[in-house]
């Protein structure tokens, strides 16, 4: 496997790039047109030590690869990487895709509330093909915001210039939060699709003694079985459901439990080596946080 680029600050990224120096260390915004590299260069492997958000609106053929999936680039998307995350290109001419860059190192955001409530947006640990798709009127939205950063960037520096540049980012973070919520709810079909998909798995996995082989399902196991992110596939059902992957993985265990205490002899610590818990004693508290009484309560409950 290819050793990923390691690009640890903006003023490299723009270097490689072949752009001019940026105004900002820390932060800067540029166009896929303004990247000079030459014809023929393909950029395969990429991480980074900084934020980025991107843009892009058309691509002159070829996918691109983030995580284990592969984003086809005919259509218009808006994607996140958090830093250190590796980004994959294979077959793309950059000089061939339209749309913009912001690019942000943490040193930026130290000191500012965003420092820290960045790192709960989930979408920053989505994979390309779950990137956001704007509508018209929500790319308006991002663009002006960009517009604004840009312009901010490349003004004189004054007492004001970081504080609007953190609201413009924290503003920019907040609409694409509403964006993907929009989309988790507009895309029904889709969405209802994956939650089939999600009980079928569970289905087959606690009918064929997984859980006593295997264990108890993680998030991340079942996330990669449906082909997502895990954080993508829980901001998903949590939208739609209000539960996360993991309350719907133990919803299943609960009303398996419940059929075990209901119609078997079996001791409370057999059902939870059946349900593949390690332990009696984590069985039983998740059953009393899910029902409010014990197994042993439940099960005299059908005396």
């Amino acid at each position: 496997m290819k050793t990923p680029e390691k690009v640890s600050s903006i003023s490299a990224l723009h270097q490689f790039l072949g752009l001019k120096k940026p105004s900002n260390p820390l932060i800067s915004v540029f166009n896929f047109d303004d990247v000079k590299l030459q014809q023929d260069t393909i950029l395969s492997t990429v991480i980074t030590d900084f934020y980025v958000v991107a843009l892009k609106k058309e691509c002159v053929g070829g996918k691109c690869k983030y995580g284990q999936q592969y984003y086809d680039f005919d259509e218009g998307i808006m994607y996140f990487i958090a830093p250190h995350q590796v980004l994959q290109f294979e077959d793309i001419l950059l000089n061939g895709v339209k749309g913009f860059v912001l690019v942000v190192h943490p040193d930026f955001l130290h000191g500012y509330p965003l420092a820290s409530k960045v790192k709960d947006y989930g979408f920053f640990s989505y994979a390309t093909n779950e990137a956001l798709h704007l509508s018209e009127k929500e790319e308006k939205s991002v663009m002006d915001i960009i517009d604004n950063i840009e312009q901010e960037i490349d003004a004189n520096m004054d007492s004001f210039t970081q504080d609007l540049l953190i609201s413009n980012l924290d503003l920019l973070l907040k609409y694409s939060d509403r964006f993907y919520n929009r989309q988790f709810l507009t895309r029904k079909k889709v969405n209802n699709d994956l939650l089939s998909r999600l009980e079928n798995l569970l289905d087959d996995y606690f009918k064929h003694d997984q859980l006593v082989i295997n264990g108890i399902p993680t998030v991340h196991f079942v996330a990669e079985q449906l082909n997502l992110s895990a954080n993508y596939l829980s901001d998903m059902l949590r939208v739609q459901t209000g539960q996360t992957t993991q309350q719907h993985i133990q919803n299943r265990l609960i009303e398996k439990a419940k059929n075990l205490l209901s119609t078997t002899e079996m001791s409370v610590s057999e059902i939870a080596y059946q349900l593949g818990f390690e332990h009696p004693q984590s069985f039983h508290r998740l059953f009393k946080n899910r029902t409010s009484v014990s197994p042993l309560e439940f099960r005299a409950s059908f005396n």
